[in-house]
């Protein structure tokens, strides 16, 4: 596909097109690509069938693959419940468990807002409407974020070179972690299993207060380049970091002694921060997730792009729709993944056909029976990185 602009969209995929997106970078100028861009090899023959497949289903059950009311409705629930929270938390706690309790609820409405809201409007599967797809995008910058960058950082990098050391940035922690087995392991990664969960908890305040403004100056994210904000983009980055540190940090100052605000929004941002996290890390930072690597010789990845995206993923608690309901349908990975122009409302319904497909196709598909076993599996992943023996 070619990125035309920043906000032009993802079209049409590395051996696909429609709702089946992969997303190959191109560049805009000699500053928008990554440093070296990856193909992927082998056949077509598994992502066309299951394109028909999924295609067939929409039109048998005449579902429709977006702008659904259950998703107005749960964007709504959503949204009002991170309003209340907020207000409760700054016009109405008076003592330090009221503190307590909300800030905790705001820090998962917030996530809830990035899970659901954001993230279906920022991969264009809210609306068949573009423009209701760019405002819910930006309930991401509602929350502190950059909807600009995320796309270029999640939609564009992530969901393109997943799991690819030194390309997504995602399974990227610096020298904090050792995630891959293509990171170099320091003596202090023996014990990563234990200090990065509550490490974990400082991932949106350095989100908020580094990250965006790291990225926007410097016009890269992890090794890969990327066209920074102009007119209008930046307007309304600088407009929404603005109110953002203004309804979060000024306004609870007036009602509040300082020290006292600084608290609050720290346990409000490690809730966030930490939620974001583990769900993340429990769909590729484990175990049963594949770490492929390109051929040093052609740069080109062993396995057809729809295959990669499967066998570097992983669905956890399918079955529980409390989980779904309040991820977002991240639990259904593989699907988001395959597919991530549909609404997740589908997503259940998409995950049997994909399963059944991979069977028949000989493709392993992973997923953990629930959200606990996700995170047991993300802690022995976590130790068996830090040994040693890992190194490759």
């Amino acid at each position: 596909m070619t990125m035309m602009d920043g906000n032009s969209g993802l079209d049409a995929s590395q051996g696909g097109t429609g709702e089946m997106a992969g997303v190959a970078v191109q560049p805009v100028n000699n500053k928008a690509a990554p440093q070296r861009r990856l193909s992927f090899n082998g056949s077509t023959e598994f992502q066309n069938e299951l394109r028909r497949r999924v295609e067939d289903y929409f039109a048998a059950t005449g579902a429709k693959k977006r702008d659904l009311p259950r998703m107005y409705a749960k964007s709504a629930i959503i949204m009002a419940s991170t309003l209340i929270a907020y207000l409760l938390l700054v016009f109405a706690a008076q003592t330090w468990w009221q503190g307590l309790f909300l800030a905790i609820w705001l820090g998962v409405s917030m996530a809830g807002i990035g899970f659901n809201v954001m993230h279906d409007g920022g991969h264009d599967a809210y609306s068949e409407n573009p423009r209701i797809n760019r405002i819910m995008a930006l309930a991401l910058d509602l929350i502190g974020g950059s909807s600009y960058l995320w796309r270029w950082k999640h939609s564009v990098i992530h969901h393109t070179y997943v799991n690819i050391t030194g390309h997504d940035a995602d399974v990227d922690v610096g020298v904090f972690g050792r995630l891959t087995p293509h990171h170099k392991r320091l003596a202090f990664h023996r014990w990563q299993h234990i200090y990065l969960w509550p490490l974990y908890g400082f991932l949106a305040l350095k989100w908020h207060f580094y990250d965006d403004f790291h990225d926007v100056l410097v016009g890269k994210i992890g090794s890969n380049p990327v066209p920074r904000p102009t007119g209008r983009n930046l307007l309304l980055f600088a407009g929404f970091k603005a109110a953002y540190f203004g309804l979060a940090l000024v306004l609870p100052m007036f009602f509040h002694t300082w020290w006292v605000v600084l608290i609050y929004f720290a346990l409000t941002d490690a809730v966030l921060g930490l939620v974001m996290a583990v769900v993340f890390q429990l769909a590729h930072v484990v175990e049963q997730a594949d770490f492929p690597q390109p051929s040093p010789q052609t740069g080109k990845m062993e396995q057809a792009w729809a295959v990669h995206q499967v066998e570097t993923t992983v669905d956890f608690a399918r079955d529980n729709r409390l989980v779904s309901w309040l991820l977002g349908g991240l639990n259904f990975q593989v699907v988001h993944h395959l597919f991530p122009r549909i609404c997740h409302v589908n997503y259940p319904a998409i995950s049997r056909i994909v399963e059944e497909t991979c069977e028949e196709f000989g493709i392993r598909y992973n997923y953990h029976p629930s959200f606990t076993a996700g995170v047991v599996e993300h802690f022995r992943w976590l130790r068996k990185m830090g040994q040693p023996t890992s190194a490759v």
